[in-house]
C-alpha cells in the first residue's frame, strides 16, 4: 500500500533523511521507531507531501505520489492523527468531525461513518456540542482519531499517538488502534514508545539519526538486546 524507495530528505542543506526504504502492507500496523532527531516526523511529512524527497521515491498504492500536493494524498486514502492532537480547540467535537470529512461529497456515505465513529468513541457521543479545546488530553486525542477516520481513509498515518498521555490512556489508546485496524484500515505510526507500538504492530522499522539500522517483525524487534540498547533505551 506504501513504499519509500531510497527517499533522501533535505531542509536546505541539512540531510535529514537518508535512502530510506520502507513499505506498509494492506491490513497492517506498521511502526517507525527512533529517538528525537531520527527524522521520524520528517518522514512522516515526505510520506503527506509537506516535504519533497530530494531523492528516491514515495508510493502509494503502485503509484509514484512524490509530486502529488497533500491535499490530493488525503482525496487518494491517506489520513494524519497528528503530533499533539491539533484539534481545532474553538470549534465543536462535530464540527471537528465534520471537517475530517471536508473533502467528501457523498453525504449519505458520511452520516453513516458519523455514526460508525461515535461507535468506536462513545464519549465523543455524548459531548457533540462541546468545544473540542475543553477535552481533556486524552479525549483530544480521541477526537483527532474519528476526525481523520471521517475521510475514510485507507491508510492511517498517526504521528507519537502516546504523546503527553498516561499510561493509562496510551493503554488505552493503542487498543483503539488495534480496534480500528481490524475494522480495516491500515495503520503506519511514528512512535518513541516501542514496547507500547511493537505490542500491536506487526512490523516495524528502526530509525536513527535519518537511517533505518534495523527492520523485521515486531515481535522479534521487541525481543532484541541489541535494539533494546543500541536504539530504544531500556524498554
Amino acid at each position: 500500500m506504501l513504499r519509500l524507495r531510497e527517499v533522501d530528505t533535505h531542509y536546505g542543506r541539512i540531510q535529514v533523511l537518508r535512502a530510506v526504504s520502507l513499505e506498509v502492507a494492506e491490513g497492517e500496523i506498521v511502526c517507525l521507531l527512533g529517538g528525537n532527531a531520527s527524522g521520524k516526523s520528517t518522514t512522516m511529512k515526505t510520506i503527506l507531501g509537506a516535504v519533497r524527497p530530494t531523492r528516491g521515491t514515495v508510493e502509494f498504492e503502485g503509484r509514484v505520489i512524490n509530486d502529488a500536493r497533500t491535499a490530493r494524498r488525503i482525496e487518494m486514502g491517506l489520513a494524519i492523527v497528528p503530533e499533539n492532537r491539533r484539534v481545532f480547540p474553538r470549534m465543536t467535537i462535530r464540527e471537528n468531525l465534520d471537517m475530517g470529512a471536508f473533502l467528501r461529497t457523498d453525504r449519505p456515505a458520511v452520516r453513516a461513518d458519523l455514526e460508525r465513529v461515535l461507535g468506536l468513541f462513545p464519549r465523543l457521543r455524548e459531548r457533540l456540542g462541546q468545544q473540542a479545546g475543553t477535552l481533556s488530553g486524552g479525549e483530544q486525542q480521541m477526537l483527532a482519531m474519528a476526525r481523520a477516520l471521517m475521510s475514510r481513509p485507507r491508510l492511517l498515518l498517526m504521528d507519537e499517538p502516546s504523546m503527553g498521555l498516561s499510561p493509562a490512556l496510551v493503554q488505552r489508546n493503542f487498543r483503539l488502534i488495534q480496534d480500528i485496524n481490524r475494522n480495516g484500515v491500515t495503520v503506519f505510526m511514528v512512535e518513541q514508545n516501542a514496547a507500547m507500538a511493537l505490542s500491536i504492530a506487526h512490523r516495524g522499522y528502526v530509525l536513527r539519526i535519518g537511517e533505518i539500522v534495523m527492520a523485521g517483525p515486531a515481535a522479534e524487534l521487541l525481543k532484541s538486546e541489541g535494539i533494546r540498547r543500541a536504539y530504544l533505551g531500556e524498554l
